[in-house]
């Protein structure tokens, strides 16, 4: 079975000039990036990575991740954006958030992926009195958040298990050569997993930014792979805009786009799935984002955000259109029973079972939104596992790229990012950003 792309509750919005237009213009765009000649083609190493992941890669992943649960119960994930976006997202996607963590299990926390102190000061005690590893991801090792973080855990490090016994606890993800965590690596001889120089934060889930930490949470990666391995093959062999299923999504929502929808909401029914949606806004809201132009990427949690945003959805501006990922197979269904008296009024839900009951509600709220002048695409999925998760990474992926270039941007840098980052910089009293703090402070007088 294959991930499908439904258009059904979208086709009325579209004329088939527009789509024919775009198909085109996703058929050039393919076209484009299998040459490696346009914007940003020093970081497309993610187009061929699937097939260069080696066994043995795989294998040394695996044995980490078997050596760090021989002392630790606790592994903090220490990244910000693409350096912990995509690991968190498999994880939490696959792990049962319920389960009971026996000897052989490990749990996975997060940290340096922003600057609040409580949170901070909250690990660090929690930690006090716990066994515990940290990968630090960084290409730099000076992006702010991460780099504080991880000065605050190496310090609890150091005062719990000494220079030696830390050297055994950190294992950084880094460049293969330069940059402040790769020295700092080098000089506490801390292990060390290389970022591909060719490969941008966003596009890193495949690499040991997002699979030693996968890995170490137990699940499957080599399951992952295979599935982007797959996915890989597809979209690079089909030629046809109509029939590749990353053409034919960069099609529809750029169609859409057009028509003046400038967000684009990420549905999902399952909670395990928030976190991919959060995976999501970072890929394409740093790639499209440009030249003041490009999709929203914005997500909801259904049905549970029906009680929320749904009147929005529903009645409020008509900016918005929809992309639903449902997934056909639960990992395990639940069947309603009957009750004396049916005071609840579900008896009618007699022997269904709950998969169903949601499936229904989708549909309902597909047809509800349509008909609010909704633009609706359904991204349909076997199941919810590590092979399907590797396709919805790499389809995501791959449409990105294709769909930056219909938009005339470069999908593989960030220059807005940086803004943000020198204005800080400068406000804290870094060393090389004098002229910058000045000119703030003058702004902040007018």
């Amino acid at each position: 079975m294959n991930i499908s792309l439904n258009t059904r509750f979208s086709d009325r919005f579209l004329n088939s000039e527009s789509l024919s237009k775009n198909q085109k213009s996703s058929q050039s765009a393919h076209e484009l990036l299998l040459s490696k000649k346009g914007a940003g083609n020093d970081y497309l190493g993610w187009i061929d990575l699937p097939e260069q992941i080696q066994n043995s890669d795989l294998d040394s992943y695996k044995e980490i991740a078997s050596k760090i649960k021989k002392h630790s119960k606790f592994l903090i994930i220490v990244g910000i954006g693409g350096s912990y976006l995509g690991a968190r997202a498999v994880i939490e996607a696959i792990q049962n958030p319920f389960e009971v963590y026996s000897e052989d299990s490990i749990k996975i926390i997060y940290a340096g992926h922003h600057l609040d102190a409580d949170y901070h000061n909250h690990l660090i005690e929690f930690l006090e009195d716990k066994e515990f590893s940290v990968n630090v991801i960084s290409k730099s090792g000076t992006t702010t958040e991460p780099a504080v973080a991880f000065r605050l855990l190496l310090s609890l490090l150091e005062k719990k298990y000494g220079k030696e016994g830390t050297k055994q606890r950190v294992f950084a993800t880094t460049d293969s050569s330069k940059g402040a965590l790769k020295k700092f690596s080098d000089e506490y001889g801390f292990k060390t997993f290389i970022i591909p120089d060719d490969v941008g934060g966003r596009y890193s889930v495949l690499t040991p930014v997002g699979l030693l930490p996968i890995a170490i949470a137990g699940v499957d990666i080599t399951k992952l792979v295979e599935g982007a391995k797959q996915m890989r093959k597809e979209l690079i062999s089909e030629t046809d805009p109509s029939k590749n299923l990353a053409m034919k999504y960069a099609t529809y929502r750029n169609s859409i786009y057009q028509l003046g929808k400038k967000v684009e909401i990420l549905v999902n029914y399952n909670p395990s799935f928030h976190f991919f949606s959060e995976w999501w806004k970072q890929l394409y809201g740093e790639s499209e984002g440009k030249g003041h132009k490009g999709i929203f990427p914005a997500s909801v949690d259904l049905t549970t955000d029906l009680h929320s945003m749904g009147q929005y959805i529903q009645d409020g501006e008509r900016i918005l259109f929809e992309t639903v990922v449902s997934f056909n197979e639960p990992k395990k269904d639940i069947t309603l029973g009957e009750r004396e008296g049916d005071l609840d009024g579900l008896n009618y839900l007699n022997g269904k079972n709950l998969s169903w009951v949601g499936s229904k509600a989708t549909l309902g709220t597909l047809v509800a939104h349509s008909d609010g002048e909704v633009p609706c695409l359904e991204l349909v999925v076997p199941k919810l596992d590590e092979f399907y998760l590797g396709q919805l990474i790499y389809f995501f992926e791959f449409t990105c790229g294709i769909s930056g270039y219909m938009l005339n941007v470069n999908p593989f840098d960030q220059p807005g990012v940086e803004d943000y980052k020198n204005n800080m910089f400068a406000l804290l009293g870094k060393k090389g950003f004098e002229e910058k703090k000045a000119a703030i402070e003058n702004k902040l007088k007018e």
